[in-house]
């Protein structure tokens, strides 16, 4: 898969080779965006048209709704390109940097700028609720009508299921904020994802049996599940490991802040500074406080047996 930015093009550049395209944000590539992939690869593949996703970045609910409302990303735009690349499905994703220029563009400028003129589409597949363009008034209905005009196939792509509930980013969002991590999962079809850099910290898990890496996450924006105890598969220099996660501000030492905190299983590594990418499997407990440093010592021993028989499918 091929990343090409809009405002990266070069300057003789006219447009792409007869295409498919679908368009969307697609954050937290989900189940119900990997269906859509599947029909614009099918039909790139027999129809001899290029595959291409249109996206946006940053997310344009970071623009318009500003900081205040803005939801926070399922996915960071290296992680989509990830996924993306790995599903196989796509040639081309295109991204356009958005800004308040580009939401002032109405549905009928945007659709002949870049469907048309831009990526040459003959087949465009939109999801059922998808719209786009100034105050998002270019719908499914309102791009049918340019069909003829402009000599493109419009198809619509209903809602995907998991047991008759509508996949959707928000759905996710909802799982995450509760904790509900293996629902989160069943509908990404993946583990979702968390990365940062270790960082120092107080170091009273060493003091106690349960050294800890302190994770300052890479991507502010980037959602942090709810507060608690996790079972997370821990991804360092290439290499994948058990860990026992806890997020939450330390009740039993009287902690002030929020902290990332994972023990790493079976390892020993000077790893202050790396990068390291955290996988969430299962959530195991709420964070609780403790009445003494052995009581929390005690519990972290039942929460590691639980942790290991939670990801000993995986690893």
């Amino acid at each position: 898969m091929e990343v090409i930015f809009e405002n990266n093009l070069p300057k003789t550049f006219q447009s792409f080779d007869p295409s498919v395209v679908t368009i969307g944000s697609f954050d937290g590539l989900h189940l119900g965006h990997i269906a859509i992939l599947n029909q614009v690869h099918l039909i790139a593949k027999e129809e001899n048209l290029k595959s291409i996703l249109i996206t946006f970045w940053p997310h344009p609910r970071q623009i318009i709704d500003k900081e205040y409302s803005a939801p926070k990303l399922l996915n960071t735009f290296d992680e989509k390109v990830e996924i993306l690349t790995q599903s196989g499905l796509i040639e081309y994703l295109y991204v356009i940097p958005f800004d308040k220029d580009l939401a002032e563009l109405d549905y009928l400028q945007f659709a002949e700028k870049f469907f048309v003129n831009r990526l040459n589409a003959k087949v465009i597949l939109m999801g059922y609720d998808h719209r786009f363009g100034k105050n998002r008034d270019g719908s499914f209905d309102k791009l049918s009508q340019m069909q003829l005009k402009f000599g493109f196939r419009l198809i619509q792509i209903p809602a995907q299921k998991i047991d008759e509930v509508n996949i959707s980013s928000t759905k996710i969002r909802n799982f995450l904020n509760n904790g509900d991590i293996i629902n989160a999962n069943r509908f990404l079809g993946y583990f979702y994802p968390l990365a940062g850099r270790v960082v120092k910290g107080n170091q009273l898990g060493r003091t106690i049996g349960f050294p800890t890496a302190n994770i300052e996450v890479i991507e502010t924006e980037k959602l942090i599940p709810s507060d608690g105890v996790y079972a997370v598969i821990v991804h360092i220099n290439q290499k994948s490991y058990k860990g026992m996660m806890n997020i939450g501000f330390r009740p039993t030492i009287n902690g002030h802040h929020k902290t990332l905190e994972v023990n790493i299983l079976d390892f020993n590594e000077d790893i202050y500074t790396k990068k390291i990418v955290l996988k969430f499997v299962q959530k195991i407990r709420n964070e609780l406080k403790f009445a003494s440093i052995n009581d929390l010592k005690h519990q972290l021993g039942l929460d590691k047996q639980i942790v290991n028989d939670v990801l000993k499918e995986f690893i």
